[in-house]
């Protein structure tokens, strides 16, 4: 059995990045916990969000679920595991019936929201940055995303990436 990590355990691990790809509602867990984690561990931590993950810096958050291309998706319905096939996302309106079974599970179990998670991150100084390539491929402008980010390219995170004793691709 693993015994829990204390933060004197990381005296190796004093920096983590980790590059943001995704921007669904169960993809865009992993990251900032992991980031929130490691930060409260006194881990300096940079997240480059790019793609489709740079929606998760936008301040209006519309996060989703898609059943499309996962069959390893179960959620708790009438005391079991239900599976969702993937031929089920073909038919209107299950992605928005499987997110709101999300949002309401994550609620029911005291799960802190997306939102709440990536305000911990900025409370715990992670620094979070935007990819300048992606917001001008999607038109996005810095207006629409949450304050005090950075904005930078490719060899922002190659810079943050070669000096970081953890590299994360999510």
């Amino acid at each position: 059995m693993l015994d829990t990590i204390k933060p004197g355990d990381l005296e190796n691990a004093k920096s983590m990045s980790i590059i943001v790809t995704k921007g669904t509602l169960d993809w865009a867990y992993p990251p900032f916990i992991l980031a929130t984690t490691a930060a409260a561990m006194d881990v300096k931590v940079s997240m480059f969000f790019t793609f489709y993950g740079l929606t998760l810096l936008k301040k209006d958050l519309d996060l989703k679920i898609s059943t499309l291309g996962n069959p390893a998706m179960q959620m708790p319905m009438m005391g079991m595991h239900m599976t969702m096939p993937n031929i089920v996302s073909a038919i209107p309106g299950v992605d928005r019936m499987a997110t709101t079974m999300m949002k309401n599970l994550i609620k029911k179990k005291g799960v802190a929201s997306i939102a709440e998670l990536r305000e911990a991150a900025i409370d715990l100084d992670v620094q979070m940055i935007g990819c300048q390539m992606t917001m001008d491929l999607f038109e996005i402008g810095k207006d629409e995303m949450i304050d005090g980010i950075e904005i930078g390219g490719a060899a922002t995170w190659v810079g943050i990436a070669t000096k970081s004793d953890i590299n994360l691709y999510i």
